[in-house]
């Protein structure tokens, strides 16, 4: 048994063929935000963006909306607007409104994740909790769904293909033939064109085929490569948008990153009110927040964009 934030419960596990079903919603552009983390601004400047998106359009929230904000005024912000787009749950949301006995944050990290960062997410969690006065519409959230933009079906997950807090769409599994592998089975198990998660924390766009392609969205609400201090969303359109930072085309279908420019100043001075110095967040995020993440995959790299072809 591996200890709690490395451990996966059965109850986060589904099969890719769950995702072979009718979709649940329709939009020439679909925006998918992963990794909000309870940071309001990111919030404000995402719904400023989606507004300005013309046409038939949809914004899903796929996972872990929730993490900082361990003010029950914030808390509650946070989950009004949300819920107000149609939203998955991730490993936090599930954590809040159904604690695991083992599960502690939920993350279900590997083992490239050291064991401080471990510990600390599963402080920040307990916290968290305290400020989760109601959690009923988080318990009801799905675990994934299913999108039709133009012909391409989009399978929308928080971690990977078969489970809730997955990494088999991490950067470092995609690096690899086994996974490359996986993820090929898991496009014609699930019978989707397009892939889109978050759960890693770190961004990615990999096509699969001319037709298939699998994007990490990383964080929405935390800066996703060194000295680069914005958040990034995925938006799959049947039209191309002429301020993405990355993207590619599948078919008829436009897969890229939007990036999420909100008050940083502000942030951090709201971050430092909830997690001053010494506290778990502030050890584990402080400086990914001040100036993006600082591990050799946080430098920001056009080719992040890779074929597998």
């Amino acid at each position: 048994m591996r200890p709690p934030g490395r451990n996966c419960p059965l109850s986060y596990r589904y099969a890719p063929e769950e995702l072979a079903r009718e979709p649940q919603l329709a939009a020439d552009s679909l925006w998918i935000a992963g990794g909000l983390y309870g940071n309001p601004f990111a919030l404000d400047c995402l719904i400023e963006l989606y507004e300005r998106e013309r046409g038939p359009k949809a914004l899903v929230f796929n996972g872990d909306f929730h993490w900082f904000d361990v003010d029950p005024g914030l808390f509650a912000r946070i989950d009004r607007a949300v819920l107000g787009f149609r939203a998955t749950r991730g490993n936090i949301e599930t954590e809040l409104a159904a604690p695991h006995a083992r599960a502690g944050c939920g993350c279900a990290y590997p083992d490239w994740v050291d064991d401080g960062t471990v510990e600390r997410s599963n402080e920040i969690m307990e916290r968290l909790r305290a400020a989760a006065v109601d959690t009923r519409r988080l318990a009801a959230l799905p675990m994934h769904l299913v999108a039709q933009v133009g012909p391409a079906r989009v399978g929308i997950v928080h971690g990977d293909a078969e489970s809730l807090a997955g990494w088999g769409f991490s950067r470092e599994v995609l690096s690899t033939s086994p996974g490359i592998d996986a993820a090929r089975r898991a496009f014609d198990r699930a019978e989707v064109e397009v892939f889109a998660s978050s759960h890693t924390c770190l961004p990615g766009l990999q096509r699969f085929s001319e037709s298939r392609a699998l994007i990490n969205n990383g964080s929405a609400g935390m800066p996703n490569w060194r000295r680069e201090i914005y958040g990034v969303v995925t938006r799959i359109s049947v039209n191309p948008c002429d301020d993405a930072l990355y993207g590619l085309q599948c078919n008829e279908i436009h897969v890229e990153a939007i990036a999420l420019r909100y008050d940083q100043a502000a942030w951090k001075k709201r971050f430092l009110e909830l997690w001053p110095q010494g506290s778990a967040a502030h050890r584990s995020y402080y400086e990914r927040i001040s100036k993006g993440p600082s591990n050799p995959l946080g430098e920001r790299q056009h080719e992040v964009v890779a074929s597998t072809t």
